[in-house]
């Protein structure tokens, strides 16, 4: 498939300068780019990687239209010009899965169940009895949908997936391969020598717009939802246990473990394997460094490091100091040896 330089600004409200009718075949990096390839630049300092490019067409801000008038580029220049060519390289990729294969007879739907139009279910996937498909869904193969879950529009399960029963997706969720939403919560009462499951009574909802990672895992709530705010982008391999509220537009990095019952407010961001204590608030931007762990509350607008997690400017001091810890337990047993006084063994 080929387009023009004009009908690709089109597509992404931007404009042009130099030769609007330059054909495209292919969107790329700029590395190894052809005449008929388009690339895109964001920096000022990406520049001089366009010395031996032989892109056609380049998709840029404003602010490099001068630098790159003279050249023999035709621009399609936008605001943001990353989002702009994501646009146009799934415009060359074309759909991923065509919308007209509708329910295979491979497929095991309860009768009970209600797809949308639009949707597909392709084979070996599962949609339980009282299950409800939005409009323009994709349930890939192996994917499992558990009785009387509900899902928005525009929602795509990728294979081996599981949604246990009664979970709730939002319009135009992303539930990634292997990812697990509504299993049981871990809740035990310790009773005459032996744990005793709790049932786990609760379900999930998902609000709109939330992108959940391989093998992540929300669990049920014990009596009442866990929910995850619209927008909130959750890695691979994350745990969400039962009872948590996660707010909205969060990001929850790869391996990041939230206990039971803790809550996030609104752009939160944890980042890689960073473990949150049961029955924490964190408040409205919160910033969590990778690895940290935090044990209680913190405030909104608070960006912490470290295990137990502290404020960042202090919790770097301490990183700082702590390779001078020898030298400075030495310096102090020398000046006790002087002053004569004991010295207490470590252990």
């Amino acid at each position: 498939m080929s387009y023009t330089a004009q009908e690709l600004a089109d597509q992404v409200q931007g404009t042009t300068h130099g030769r609007a009718d330059r054909t495209v075949r292919f969107a790329g990096p700029i590395h190894g780019a052809e005449p008929d390839h388009i690339a895109f630049v964001e920096h000022e300092k990406n520049l001089p990687q366009l010395k031996d490019c032989r892109a056609g067409v380049l998709v840029v801000p404003p602010s490099l239209v001068d630098s790159l008038k003279d050249r023999d580029f035709t621009l399609i220049v936008v605001r943001d010009p990353l989002l702009a060519f994501i646009a146009i390289f799934q415009k060359f990729l074309g759909p991923v899965i065509d919308p007209e294969l509708g329910i295979s007879p491979l497929a095991s739907v309860a009768p009970s169940a209600r797809i949308g139009p639009g949707s597909c279910v392709l084979p070996f996937a599962v949609v339980g009895p009282g299950t409800e498909l939005g409009s323009r869904c994709v349930v890939h193969s192996g994917a499992v949908i558990g009785a009387n879950c509900t899902l928005g529009a525009d929602v795509v399960v990728h294979p081996k997936a599981v949604l246990y029963e009664r979970t709730k997706l939002g319009n135009r969720v992303i539930v990634h391969a292997g990812a697990i939403l509504g299993a049981d919560g871990f809740g035990y009462r310790f009773q005459s020598g032996k744990h005793i499951k709790v049932p786990q009574l609760g379900s999930v909802e998902i609000g709109d717009d939330v992108e959940i990672g391989a093998n992540a895992t929300i669990d049920r709530g014990t009596f009442q939802p866990t929910k995850i705010g619209r927008g909130t982008k959750i890695d691979n391999l994350v745990q969400v246990a039962h009872n948590c509220r996660i707010g909205e537009h969060n990001i929850l990095a790869s391996q990041v473990g939230v206990a039971g019952s803790s809550t996030t407010g609104n752009y939160v961001v944890l980042a890689g394997q960073v473990g949150v204590a049961d029955h924490v608030n964190l408040g409205d931007g919160v910033q969590v460094g990778a690895s940290s762990k935090v044990p209680s509350d913190v405030p909104a607008g608070e960006t912490i490091l470290g295990t137990p997690a502290m404020p960042v400017r202090e919790a770097r001091r301490m990183l700082v100091s702590m390779p001078k810890l020898p030298d400075l337990i030495k310096d102090v047993r020398d000046i006790k040896k002087r002053l004569g006084m004991p010295l207490k063994e470590a252990g």
